[in-house]
């Protein structure tokens, strides 16, 4: 047999699986996003055109989805680069038991976002959870942090900054581990500043990787679905209802099959707009530098 038949026949299955898991699924969806479906009734569907896009865009409740999900994002991912950056400073100089400390942190990362939903729902527990134990020794009415629609989203932040922030520790931390230390050796010699080493010397270094854990947590958490689910399920009332939930709501609780696709799509062209804008910004680095 011909060797390049024979490569396309071990590609064959691959690329089917692919087709059929993926891209089938994507194709799919897009259609029905200009159609008038629901999954739970046996109907022909219906040709609406931009009907359903313009019915998302007009949507008010998009929008307030849209604007939570930003609040959250924007609060989690600099509350990560905040502690990570903090946590790669520490671990990037050796000291005693430096592993079993760094294996441990980076435990967060490893568990499944329902494990995580979990512990912080039952963390934040008014009845047993320590949260509201430790503040109820000092205030003498019941602390209930998920209660009001600040404390609900600073609940959320705070258990996505603590699972992801070892990831941004890792982007950072690779950086400084690789910054020459000559630099830093002719720098105590110049008498400079610890500020000017960092914005002189280590900033350069990490600066790439700083706007890579940007883009990767903005996306990440812009589609987070499962730790809001849990911890609040979009209470109270809708002020933790992300994009993501409200998606969910429509596709598998309200069965609006179109609209929820429409709605699907725009997520995803905001995505592709984000990772253009971290393509734009390293491309404008990268000629500065040269």
């Amino acid at each position: 047999m011909d060797p390049k038949r024979r490569g396309a026949l071990l590609v064959t299955p691959a690329i089917a699986i692919l087709f059929i898991m993926n891209i089938f699924p994507l194709l799919w969806s897009f259609g029905l996003s200009f159609f008038n479906y629901r999954a739970n009734r046996v109907k022909i569907p219906e040709f609406r055109g931009l009907f359903y896009y313009e019915r998302v865009l007009t949507d008010d409740k998009v929008w307030e989805r849209f604007q939570t999900t930003a609040i959250i994002v924007g609060s989690s991912v600099l509350l990560q680069l905040i502690v990570g950056f903090l946590l790669a400073l520490l671990f990037a100089k050796a000291f005693p038991m430096r592993r079993i400390l760094l294996m441990l942190v980076l435990a967060p990362m490893m568990l499944s976002f329902v494990s995580v939903g979990v512990f912080f729902k039952l963390y934040y527990e008014p009845t047993f959870g320590l949260v509201s134990y430790v503040i109820n020794n000092f205030t003498s009415e019941p602390f209930v942090l998920l209660a009001t629609p600040a404390g609900a989203i600073a609940g959320i932040v705070i258990a996505d900054a603590w699972m992801w922030s070892p990831f941004v520790m890792l982007l950072v931390l690779a950086g400084l581990v690789s910054v020459p230390k000559y630099l830093y050796e002719a720098a105590e010699i110049d008498r400079a500043s610890a500020w000017r080493r960092f914005w002189t010397i280590t900033f350069p270094y990490i600066k790439s990787l700083l706007l890579l854990a940007i883009l990767f947590r903005t996306i990440e958490t812009f589609k987070l679905f499962d730790l809001v689910y849990i911890i609040t399920e979009g209470g109270p009332g809708s002020a933790t209802e992300t994009i993501a939930v409200y998606l969910y709501r429509l596709a598998f609780q309200f069965f609006r099959t179109s609209q929820s696709s429409a709605l699907a799509y725009i997520v995803l062209f905001v995505v592709i707009v984000l990772t253009n804008l971290y393509l734009y910004a390293v491309n404008r680095r990268a000629q500065e530098v040269s």
